[in-house]
């Protein structure tokens, strides 16, 4: 309570300080830039009085690392996944944040020790932990619905087109997972030329029956319009099609690849100390439990775990349907942000010569 009164206090501040009345924060659209509206912004400007202008992007560190280059940086906050947080701190393109900014947790355990593995990094914090995992739609399979990865990739007994992202970032590692290989030794396989050539053999099989997304709103949008019959997507964009629009989506969880969001600031950003305020308000304990009734990506912090409650309908318990929920974690994979840091580039260059042969 004390530390609260004292974050409450500095923030009711910030309008009064000489700091900038507005801020841009760039991030992934859809009910996942609608979450962070609710859950941060809107109570961000009601404390501070400073202004949030959301803008969108289908990867928000490609134009991130094009402003900075360009010395035109108009951005102040971006959301970006955690491979791109180390790369672009590495080249240079992040401001540096020191957690000592970041509120305690409400027992008073520090930001450094509260956040989860790969929560905090030299120039990002952390907000939620995503998934990709496969979805269908239960009315395509009422008798023999799928429940493995496995069964992703079995078009003979589970017949239908299927929609894959257009990008060999957990596709690859769910390629392998459902050519049985073990979440624990994929990313081993994976380094070596004979595990790339199995994953590309998997989706081989599967190559006719695929319909490509490339951004988030698109996954279940193939799924409602029926051109598939399942799809890999994010976990949160499934959630919310089928309690908010009452879609007969159904998530598979086996197979799940997880991965980490945090928020960044651009090197050169106009409004940095505004940009600082943010983040801090953002990442406190209870804005990130807070989120999570918009939306199902787990909260990057311990302490924000037991505050998730319901949904915005005030009915659905969403810890059950966190990709971080013991259940979902049975045969889950943390993409390695070390594997891809060093791998992408060739990885996506035999991905796009696969993409041609087709």
């Amino acid at each position: 309570m004390k530390t609260s009164l004292i974050l409450s206090t500095a923030l009711a501040l910030v309008a009064t300080a000489g700091m900038a009345d507005q801020i841009t924060v760039m991030s992934w659209g859809g009910t996942y830039s609608q979450s962070q509206v609710e859950a941060y912004q809107k109570p961000f400007t009601a404390q501070t009085g400073i202004t949030v202008t959301s803008v969108d992007s289908d990867n928000p560190a490609i134009p991130i690392k094009a402003q900075v280059g360009a010395g035109n940086v108009t951005i102040d906050v971006v959301d970006i996944e955690y491979a791109d947080a180390i790369r672009l701190c590495d080249e240079g393109l992040l401001e540096e944040i020191d957690p000592a900014i970041l509120p305690p947790a409400p027992d008073g355990t520090p930001a450094t020790e509260d956040f989860l593995p790969q929560g905090l990094s030299d120039c990002a914090v952390g907000s939620i932990v995503f998934s990709t995992v496969y979805a269908y739609d239960r009315t395509r399979f009422p008798d023999n619905p799928p429940s493995t990865i496995a069964d992703f990739f079995d078009t003979t007994a589970f017949p239908g087109k299927r929609g894959l992202k257009k990008a060999p970032k957990a596709l690859l590692e769910m390629a392998l997972m459902g050519d049985g290989v073990p979440a624990d030794q994929v990313y081993d396989l994976l380094s070596t030329p004979e595990g790339v050539d199995r994953a590309f053999a998997k989706l081989d099989g599967i190559r006719n029956d695929v319909v490509w997304w490339e951004t988030g709103a698109q996954a279940p949008q193939l799924l409602a319009d029926g051109e598939v019959v399942m799809s890999t997507a994010y976990n949160g964009r499934i959630f919310n099609a089928a309690l908010s629009e009452g879609r007969p989506f159904d998530i598979v969880w086996d197979g799940q690849v997880y991965e980490y969001n945090l928020f960044a600031i651009p090197k050169g950003a106009p409004n940095k100390d505004a940009a600082l305020e943010y983040i801090a308000f953002a990442t406190g304990t209870q804005r990130l439990a807070d989120q999570a009734r918009w939306i199902s990506y787990g909260p990057a912090r311990k302490s924000s775990a037991p505050l998730v409650g319901l949904y915005q309908d005030g009915k659905t318990e969403m810890a059950p349907n966190m990709p971080t929920n013991p259940d979902n974690m049975k045969n889950a994979l943390g993409s390695s942000y070390d594997f891809w840091v060093d791998h992408e580039a060739e990885l996506t260059e035999r991905f796009n010569a696969w993409l041609s042969a087709g």
